[in-house]
């Protein structure tokens, strides 16, 4: 990302750290879709997306003394998520499956890449659905999410999950491939490979 393109968020971070709500408000209006389209991809579930929007959105307010001025917030945003999502992830694995009174497992809406439900977006046309991403790594889908749905670069995505360069665009390449596979789209023979 050029300086020019993150310079206004960087002004509205320098602005919020100083006190200016309405900095905050502008800035949150800016990243919030980004940021909940990204966790929606991670985890599944608009719900547990939007509350892992307001967990990064509250640990974002909590160490903004430490933001580093006019440097871009949207990495470091996005490290924040990130993170609050892995939290939320191990959390789960640790917690059992909560059922309903009837003793079922409830269902979850299944939600679309841009965080809105699946079911709208049969009915306003064709979308990349989370279902697509069933059963890839966790690791290989975040890679995929960063860099091909949000268009981070790999060097931004590695910084985002505390990984390399190499293997962020290692994962990425193999989400990718496997995607086509299972959408019947054969790789060419130099994806074989990898």
């Amino acid at each position: 990302m050029a300086a020019a393109e993150f310079k206004q968020e960087a002004e509205l971070m320098a602005r919020y750290c100083d006190g200016d709500q309405a900095a905050f408000h502008r800035l949150y209006g800016l990243l919030a879709p980004r940021i909940l389209g990204y966790l929606v991809g991670l985890v599944g579930e608009r719900a547990t997306a939007e509350d892992l929007l307001q967990q990064t959105f509250l640990k974002l307010h909590v160490s903004r003394a430490t933001y580093v001025r006019f440097a871009n917030p949207i990495p470091w945003l996005y490290t924040i998520a990130h993170r609050t999502c892995l939290d939320e992830l191990r959390k789960r694995k640790r917690a059992p499956v909560k059922l309903t009174a009837d003793g079922v497992v409830p269902d979850v809406a299944a939600a679309t890449m841009a965080g809105g439900r699946e079911e709208d977006a049969r009915e306003t046309g064709p979308h990349i659905t989370l279902a697509a991403l069933d059963g890839l790594p966790q690791n290989q889908r975040e890679a995929l999410v960063l860099t091909k749905v949000h268009g981070h670069s790999i060097a931004e995505a590695a910084r985002i999950t505390g990984s390399t360069p190499g293997a962020i665009k290692l994962r990425a390449h193999r989400a990718y491939v496997t995607l086509r596979m299972r959408l019947g789209r054969r790789p060419p023979a130099a994806e074989k490979i990898a």
